[in-house]
């Protein structure tokens, strides 16, 4: 039997005072409410390490991503394909995309994205914590599964109007409102799902993951990890021995939105229910015997958007436009970055490690929780752990079924038919 080990790791990756939050944001930065954090382990005893990486942030896209990985595949002596990165797409948290910062510098607007130098020193500190956890790694010989419903927090954003018109209206803060708060939940995966490893009866780290925006409330300048750092840390504060490690599932279109109105006492509300079903899940665990971690992965290939705003011509326009608004060409910049990205012929990886018991699977930006359920579909006798926010140069990736109701936004990359492609991706891993 292999005999495995396991190396953890954290590391601050808060951004500077002044520093841009969700990409698109018009207020910037101006006080840490909360230090971003990365928050991840290194698992070693397959053919090679695979490492987990959980960021504070809102998205890292493209070369961003490719840099991220093969930072960490460095420090863990691995390879890229196996750095399993994720933000949890906090929306008081950064946007990364080099293709993008590129762009911006050439029509005057650097840093207005993100600051690059930043990146590349969270990315140096991140490497360097790596390499040290590597020194005290621990052995680990038992896997832990355990889930737990979480009481009213999710709902989707889809919402029915009166008159029959469907809209995704309802967003993270649309509790407020009387319509939409009373309307129901509608699709979500209302499991908390937490893997475990363990030393015997020590328990070392613990990965748990929820299908949510993880947003109260946001814009106003405060750097925050927001609910659910929050119920991660209170977790980690209930047990600091156990490496608390924290992921956002596949949840393009799923809020908080029915049960939230956008106030402090509501994101501490939130935290608490998070933090519960957390506490639940790891109540409901139950321990095997660490036998196997074999990883898979195939290329996924996505196309990206073929209507007339989103052509060449159409997005450089808006870029070298001085009188459209920063946003708009940091936008058009995002946009022609993956654009370049997808014409050069690049494949997101979609890659897998297979407990025996359970797998975890990480799914590109913010792929649709119907993209979650179908992965557990696929095999309901395992525990399959879905993350969301690995690469996210696509956006939202919406199933036939929203791209069938209109769904549209302006961050949406990728253009009707995405859903055959992902679940032919799927097919292949799981």
């Amino acid at each position: 039997m292999a005999r495995f080990e396991i190396a953890v790791f954290s590391e601050d990756a808060t951004i500077p005072i002044g520093h841009r939050c969700m990409g698109v944001l018009k207020q910037k930065s101006v006080k840490v409410v909360d230090p971003l954090q990365v928050h991840g382990c290194v698992l070693l005893g397959g053919a090679r390490p695979v490492v987990f990486a959980a960021v504070d942030w809102c998205e890292i896209r493209n070369e961003a991503y490719d840099r991220w990985r093969e930072v960490l595949a460095d420090a863990a002596g691995t390879n890229r394909e196996r750095v399993f990165v994720f933000s949890l797409h906090q929306h008081d948290a950064p946007v990364t995309d080099n293709g993008a910062e590129e762009l911006l510098s050439k029509v005057g607007l650097s840093g207005e994205l993100f600051d690059f130098e930043f990146q590349e020193d969270v990315l140096k500190r991140v490497g360097r914590s790596i390499r040290e956890s590597l020194k005290s790694k621990q052995p680990v010989d038992r896997i832990g599964f355990g889930k737990a419903k979480v009481k009213e927090i999710a709902s989707n954003r889809r919402h029915v109007t009166p008159d029959g018109r469907v809209t995704f209206s309802r967003g993270s803060r649309s509790g407020s409102s009387k319509v939409y708060a009373e309307a129901p939940a509608g699709l979500i995966d209302p499991w908390v799902k937490t893997i475990s490893f363990w030393q015997g009866k020590q328990p070392v780290v613990a990965l748990s993951s929820y299908a949510t925006h993880p947003m109260s409330y946001y814009g106003r300048g405060g750097i925050t990890y927001d609910f659910v750092g929050m119920a991660r840390e209170q977790r980690r504060r209930d047990d600091p021995k156990v490496h608390q490690i924290y992921a956002s599932g596949c949840s393009g279109d799923v809020t908080a939105g029915k049960y939230n109105n956008g106030s402090q006492a509501h994101r501490e509300l939130l935290a608490n229910k998070l933090y519960v079903g957390m506490k639940e899940a790891w109540k409901a665990t139950e321990t095997f015997p660490l036998e196997k971690a074999d990883f898979r992965s195939t290329k996924l290939s996505l196309e990206y958007r073929k209507d007339d705003s989103h052509s060449l011509a159409s997005m450089l326009a808006v870029l070298e436009d001085e009188q459209q608004t920063t946003e708009k060409r940091i936008l058009a910049a995002m946009g022609l970055s993956s654009r370049r990205r997808v014409q050069s012929g690049y494949k997101i990886d979609l890659p897998v490690v297979d407990f025996g018991r359970g797998e975890i699977v990480l799914f590109p930006g913010e792929s649709f929780v119907g993209y979650q359920l179908m992965a557990q579909e696929m095999k309901p006798d395992s525990f399959v752990m879905s993350i969301g926010y690995g690469e996210c140069w696509p956006g939202y990736v919406p199933t036939k079924a929203a791209f069938d109701d209109k769904f549209n936004d302006v961050w949406l990359w990728v253009p009707p038919g995405s859903e055959a492609r992902m679940l032919e991706a799927l097919k292949k891993v799981l």
